[in-house]
């Protein structure tokens, strides 16, 4: 990886030595990362540029006092997306990366203690379902051939294609109709289940993705079959070990990942991203450019007005934005044997606790959590004898106005004693190292507007074409990934919007054909 340039110079002209046309990827996360393999695979010559110090995102690894901590994603589904990766450098995955399926998927906790095994062993998640509500099995099991329809349709046609106009939505709409998809995840699993803590169970699944289950599309229902059709896995070493087993394809196939590079604007030629301008003053020119940043802070940051016609600074700041999260990073000198690989600590509110996070934005007293334990898969991520966890709990978005300086300690006090009084006795004397990310990190460190953990919400009116669209509405040879664009958020949704661009993104030799017709014509 080469160091950032501090002069003012012109690099990367288009075409440089190889004659291949270049592509410059902004970011990368999991989808930057997707898009620049699939780029070089393609016959591009791919730059990718990161702003921090190392790649992976939201993906970021800490390191500290000896403990590997994953920044963000931790759950991997539909690992086929990352196996075509490898393929498509002629490599198998499983060469590169140790995937370990994670059972059970998540042990699911409500505030009573009563604990839900959620599971892909059809007949265990019946046992789980008779503890609760004997009557649900039968609606449980019509709920999940439900998702298995809306799977095939929003997953498998609809997820890698791209919605560049009307007519594309139009097509769909039958089949959005006919699947209910103007329902909430929850108003669609309250169709076929009455228990309200199973409720809780089948429906949480949109925070996983930045999105409220109360206002959320049915469309993300698929998940449920998604999970059952492929499991859950965590790779080990962690995401960080995916990341670098990543960044390694695209360099095996001549391209670059630049590090310590943030990128201020994107250079306009005419109508067209013509490249982009790093905070050194460097210019990297390119023949398209890949955003893998925040769709909002792309365009409202990256992008002058003035050639912005669709979203400007009004429609942006209009836009629903998802929660955000706060995070911290813990290890403990002892393990927790009982505590699951991934856990859900539901707290005593459901509907009115995400009604206070998204609607009211305000920071309440309760909370509900999300509690990473990956050393119960991998225990080399923590010294010998250790634990290393990661907890997350919804937020408001700070449009709340939350002082976070001032809430940051207490806040993390409040999580650090409900864990201890639940899961990890006595918890509190046995931390060795910390490390908090909330909201502000959010903005500051990852550039998401507000510091919107997911980026725009995943409501029906933001989702398909009316989310930013993958080919740039405002500027040719721009194009967009990640969770801000379309599908959405979750590393199934990132990986398959660099998918998308294999639809409206021209093959190599096509820019090159142009190349040549400008150069003669001119």
């Amino acid at each position: 990886m080469n160091a950032v340039s501090t002069d003012h110079q012109v690099s990367a002209p288009e075409g440089g030595d190889s004659g291949k046309p270049h592509a410059v990827v902004i970011g990368s996360g999991f989808g930057g990362l997707a898009a620049a393999i699939r780029l070089g695979a393609r016959g591009y010559r791919v730059t990718v540029i990161e702003a921090r110090d190392q790649a992976g995102g939201r993906a970021y690894v800490y390191r500290q006092d000896g403990f590997v901590f994953d920044g963000g994603p931790t759950v991997i589904t539909a690992p086929f997306l990352l196996e075509e990766l490898w393929e498509l450098c002629g490599k198998r995955m499983s060469d590169d990366i140790d995937m370990r399926e994670v059972t059970p998927f998540y042990r699911v906790r409500f505030d009573d203690g009563e604990i839900f095994d959620y599971q892909g062993d059809a007949e265990v998640m019946r046992e789980q379902i008779r503890k609760f509500n004997p009557a649900d099995v039968d609606g449980y099991e019509r709920f999940l051939a439900m998702s298995k329809k809306i799977f095939e349709v929003g997953f498998e046609q609809l997820a890698h294609m791209p919605f560049g106009s009307v007519l594309d939505m139009l097509k769909i709409t039958p089949a959005m109709i006919r699947l209910q998809s103007y329902r909430t995840v929850y108003s669609l699993v309250a169709r076929y289940v009455r228990d309200d803590r199973l409720r809780q169970v089948f429906s949480f699944h949109p925070l996983l993705v930045g999105g409220n289950p109360f206002k959320t599309t049915s469309i993300y229902t698929l998940i449920a079959f998604l999970e059952r059709k492929w499991g859950v896995y965590f790779p080990m070493g962690g995401t960080g070990a995916l990341v670098r087993g990543l960044v390694e394809l695209i360099e095996g196939q001549g391209g670059e990942v630049r590090l310590n590079s943030p990128v201020t604007e994107i250079i306009v030629e005419g109508d067209r991203a013509a490249g982009v301008r790093l905070e050194s003053g460097e210019r990297v020119m390119a023949d398209i450019v890949v955003s893998n940043a925040d769709s909002a802070f792309l365009y409202k940051n990256l992008i002058p007005a003035a050639h912005r016609r669709r979203w400007t600074d009004a429609k942006i700041e209009r836009a629903r934005y998802s929660m955000g999260l706060f995070v911290w990073y813990f290890g403990t000198k002892r393990k927790y044997e009982d505590v699951a690989h991934h856990t859900i600590l539901l707290g005593p509110r459901y509907e009115a606790l995400l009604d206070d996070i998204f609607e009211r934005k305000i920071l309440a007293e309760d909370f509900s959590l999300y509690l990473h334990r990956p050393t119960a898969t991998d225990p080399s991520l923590a010294p010998e004898g250790c634990d290393g966890f990661y907890v997350l709990a919804p937020v408001p978005h700070l449009d709340s106005g939350t002082d976070w300086e001032a809430e940051r300690e207490g806040y993390r006090a409040k999580i650090c004693k409900y864990l201890s009084d639940t899961v990890m006795p006595g918890l509190e004397d046995e931390l060795i190292t910390s490390h908090i990310l909330d909201p502000i990190g959010f903005r500051d460190e990852l550039r998401s507007h507000k510091g919107a953990a997911f980026g725009i919400e995943p409501v029906l009116t933001q989702s398909a074409y009316f989310r930013p669209h993958n080919e740039s509405e405002e500027l040719e040879d721009l194009y967009l990934v990640g969770a801000g664009t379309h599908p959405g958020a979750g590393v199934p949704g990132v990986l398959s919007s660099a998918k998308v661009l294999e639809r409206v993104i021209p093959d190599a030799e096509e820019i090159m054909r142009r190349r040549a017709a400008a150069t003669r014509a001119g």
